[in-house]
C-alpha cells in the first residue's frame, strides 16, 4: 500500500471539497470520511479518505493518482481561500486492537482502522481476503477510470451521500441512482481456480465481464448481470454468481 496525503488548507477548504466529493464533509467531525472525484460525466477519477487534522483536512489518497489529483483540486480552487500542499505523514491500519488517534475504515467495519502519522504500518492483515468478502474495490484495480461509482458499491461502502447536494458528477449519479436499474457492477463470485487479475468472462462463448481480486476460492468480478445466470468461464476457470 503506497499512499499520499494532502494537506488542504485555508478558511474555504470545507465549502471547497463539499462541492467537488461524493460524500458530505460535515461527516468530518464524526472522523474519516471516504468520498471520491468524478467527472462531469459522473465516472470515477479518484477514491480517497479526508482526514480531520484540526483547522485542516488530509485527503489520503493512492499514491498514483496523487499528482493529477493534485492538478484537478488546483484547478477547481480558483481564487478560493484553500492551499494545498504535499505531506510526509504516512498511515498505519490493522484489525486489531486501535491505537490512540486511530479511526475506524468507514467503509467496512471488517477493515480495521486508519492512523496518520510519520510511521508507516501494516499489522500484516489479509485485506485482499477482506475485500473479496465484501466486495470491496480497491484503486487502480477494480476502481479504474471510466468506471461508475454505483457500479463499483461506494455508496453500500458509504462513499456517496444522496442528500448533501451538488458536486462534480452528481447529476448522472443521481439519477442512476433513482432512476434506472444497474445492469453491470461488481459482485463476489465463486471460482474453482485462480486466473490473471483483468481476465474476460464468458457465458456461452460471449463477454460477461471481468474478473478481479481473488482470495479462498472467491472473486470480485464486474459482471453484466443479464449473462450472468449460471457457470461462466475465465481463462480456464468456471465462475459462478449465486446474487
Amino acid at each position: 500500500m503506497t499512499r499520499k496525503i494532502i494537506e488542504i488548507a485555508g478558511a474555504e477548504a470545507r465549502s471547497f471539497l463539499q462541492g467537488l466529493v461524493t460524500n458530505d464533509i460535515g461527516k468530518l467531525d464524526q472522523g474519516l470520511v471516504y468520498a471520491a472525484v468524478l467527472t462531469p460525466q459522473g465516472k470515477y477519477l479518484a477514491d480517497f479518505f479526508l482526514v480531520p487534522r484540526g483547522d485542516a483536512i488530509l485527503l489520503d489518497v493512492d499514491a498514483s493518482l496523487a499528482q493529477s489529483l493534485m492538478q484537478r483540486l488546483s484547478m477547481y480552487k480558483l481564487r478560493a481561500d484553500v492551499t494545498l500542499s504535499e505531506t510526509d505523514l504516512t498511515v498505519q491500519r490493522g484489525t486489531g486492537p486501535a491505537p490512540d488517534g486511530a479511526m475506524p475504515d468507514p467503509r467496512h467495519p471488517d477493515l480495521g482502522w486508519r492512523l496518520y502519522g510519520e510511521e508507516p504500518g501494516d499489522d500484516g492483515t489479509d485485506w485482499d481476503a477482506i475485500r473479496v468478502a465484501h466486495c470491496i474495490p480497491e484503486t487502480g484495480i477494480e476502481l479504474t477510470p471510466d468506471t461508475f461509482i454505483l457500479e463499483a458499491g461506494l455508496d453500500r461502502l458509504n462513499g456517496v451521500d444522496f442528500r448533501k447536494g451538488c458536486y462534480v458528477g452528481q447529476e448522472v449519479t443521481a439519477r442512476m441512482k433513482h432512476k434506472t436499474e444497474l445492469r453491470k457492477g461488481l459482485v463476489t463470485v465463486q471460482i474453482d481456480g485462480t486466473a490473471p487479475v483483468g481476465t474476460e468472462i464468458t457465458a456461452d462463448g460471449k463477454p460477461a465481464g471481468t474478473l478481479f481480486t481473488q482470495s479462498g476460492g472467491r472473486a470480485i468480478a464486474y459482471l453484466r448481470f443479464d449473462r450472468a445466470k449460471g457457470p461462466m468461464q475465465a481463462n480456464g476457470t468456471t465462475v459462478t454468481y449465486a446474487p
